[in-house]
């Protein structure tokens, strides 16, 4: 019987979640260093190579790989002959302690995305507890954990479906992937959880995602079973799709798929679909009395020398100083470098602005959104000499409901955050004569080092969720949306999608 201490499991725990912020799986790195190398789409290649120099940069910093470190989802699996030092504290509030301690960490703060009373307040706990806990007996006398950080991008994404015992699996997953957007920050992995009931699927869809990346050595080996069969087909039709890194068009949309599966009723075929976006953050260790677990950072040789290059002729724009005619010269696709004054808000400083034009109190004092851009962000606490701490995008699609308001009632220019807008903002866009500018998702370090000033300006209670003033410098963007209402998203994918199925011929 092997005696585990509360104080070595919640040590684990914190020391886990520090370890993944920054460090990337390395089978992913050399996964999408893969892609890397073969993609033929330049702006999906471009969106790889950010994502690369900032797994490196984030390892080199130990800073988070993105802004959104997401909600911690932790498998715990117990020993039947497992015995505690103490049993004053279950397994939940242990995690959630090592949670607590991970994300307030001085050192590397981390951010504290978790609010309670979702349908009500919604209010900010401040440490990010508490986490999601699977717990499950198994024979042996130690402990297993699985954990990861998931992203709120990537995790609203997730489909879930009853299917029909004689429909196919694969054909739901390639009708269902397109209809997700780019805001899972691809490339990445598809986990898909089959059987048992239909939250069993879901639980099963998350925990496959645990699993490392092989599904190079699965086709060179060939596969045996039927899940394995599975894995490949969906593979093969969900890259042929030409979705691409951050939705843009190119090879890759995944590096792997995992399945898991349980047994199910006869008339039931429950499906669950969960992806990993382009931060895939877990860890796995055993606890088996001896101390706390012990976990090896990765060679920083072991990084794929990339570097992302400017090409001549890039428009540089003086953002204190850009003009709304200007903006029409700026074309889809087209990469801007962004120097200037911008303004940020995102879920929660939309919905504050509405409710105060509803009740006729104007825009929030000391705020001029007029001739501004907003960029959709959420960032990272400061430490050091930092301006602020990693600040990628977040999902543009979530202010959707709120950007004819913005274009109408601000005066802003533009609006930058990652993956598409919605049919009816691109109509909005192109009617207001504005763009929108999307920022690689995944590449939330990178991105702040051209963040030289930071300060909040409104809505200071909101946290991470308030209205700053950013000064940046040469910050890169992407013209997702021009004023003309051409759109980067549906273009890209299509056209590669066409040129795939060309080169199998």
């Amino acid at each position: 019987m092997s005696v585990i201490r509360q104080q070595d499991f919640i040590d684990s725990i914190e020391e886990s979640l520090q370890f993944i912020s920054y460090y990337h799986p390395l089978d992913y790195i050399q996964a999408v260093e893969k892609a890397y190398n073969k993609e033929q789409s330049q702006a999906a290649k471009d969106a790889m190579a950010q994502i690369l120099i900032n797994s490196r940069m984030s390892a080199e910093g130990k800073r988070p790989l993105c802004q959104d470190t997401g909600i911690v989802t932790c498998f715990v699996k117990i020993g039947m002959g497992v015995k505690w030092d103490k049993t004053d504290l279950t397994v939940q509030q242990m995690v959630d302690e090592g949670t607590r301690r991970a994300y307030l960490n001085p050192d590397n703060p981390l951010r504290a995305s978790i609010v309670a009373d979702p349908a009500g307040t919604r209010k900010n706990t401040k440490d990010n507890t508490p986490a999601v806990v699977h717990i499950d007996t198994v024979a042996g006398d130690h402990i297993e954990v699985m954990i990861a950080a998931k992203g709120g991008g990537s995790e609203n994404k997730s489909k879930m479906v009853m299917l029909n015992p004689s429909d196919d699996i694969a054909d739901w997953v390639v009708k269902t992937l397109p209809t997700m957007g780019a805001g899972w920050c691809p490339p990445g992995m598809l986990g898909i959880g089959i059987g048992g009931t239909a939250e069993k699927a879901a639980v099963l869809a998350k925990e496959s995602l645990m699993d490392p990346v092989d599904i190079q050595e699965l086709m060179d080996r060939g596969a045996e079973t039927t899940e394995e069969k599975l894995r490949l087909d969906i593979f093969k039709k969900v890259n042929d799709l030409g979705i691409g890194a951050q939705g843009l068009g190119g090879l890759t949309t995944v590096v792997d798929i995992k399945i898991k599966s349980l047994p199910t009723h006869a008339a039931s075929k429950p499906v669950a679909m969960i992806p990993n976006c382009a931060a895939t953050r877990h860890a796995h260790f055993h606890l088996d009395g001896s101390g706390p677990a012990d976990f090896t950072p990765p060679k920083l040789e072991d990084w794929p020398e990339v570097t992302w290059e400017v090409a001549e002729g890039t428009r540089r724009v003086n953002l204190d100083t850009v003009s709304k005619d200007d903006i029409q010269e700026w074309k889809v696709g087209e990469t801007v470098l962004l120097t200037g004054k911008m303004l940020t808000g995102r879920d929660a400083a939309h919905k504050r602005i509405q409710t105060m034009l509803a009740n006729g109190e104007g825009l929030p004092e000391g705020v001029d959104f007029d001739n501004k851009f907003i960029y959709y962000v959420g960032p990272v606490d400061a430490v050091g000499d930092e301006a602020v701490g990693p600040a990628g995008p977040t999902t543009a699609t979530r202010m959707d409901k709120f950007t004819d308001m913005m274009l109408e009632k601000t005066g802003i220019s533009g609006m930058i955050g990652k993956a598409e807008r919605g049919p009816a903002t691109v109509q909005s866009i192109a009617k207001h004569k504005s763009v929108y500018l999307m920022a690689v998702g995944g590449a939330a370090y990178l991105v702040s080092k051209a963040i030289k000033n930071a300060r909040v300006v409104a809505f200071e209670d909101l946290g991470m969720e308030a209205i700053y003033e950013f000064d940046v410098v040469d910050m890169p963007v992407t013209v997702a949306v021009d004023s003309s209402g051409a759109n980067a998203h549906e273009t890209g994918p299509a056209i590669w999608k066409v040129k795939i199925a060309e080169m199998e011929k």
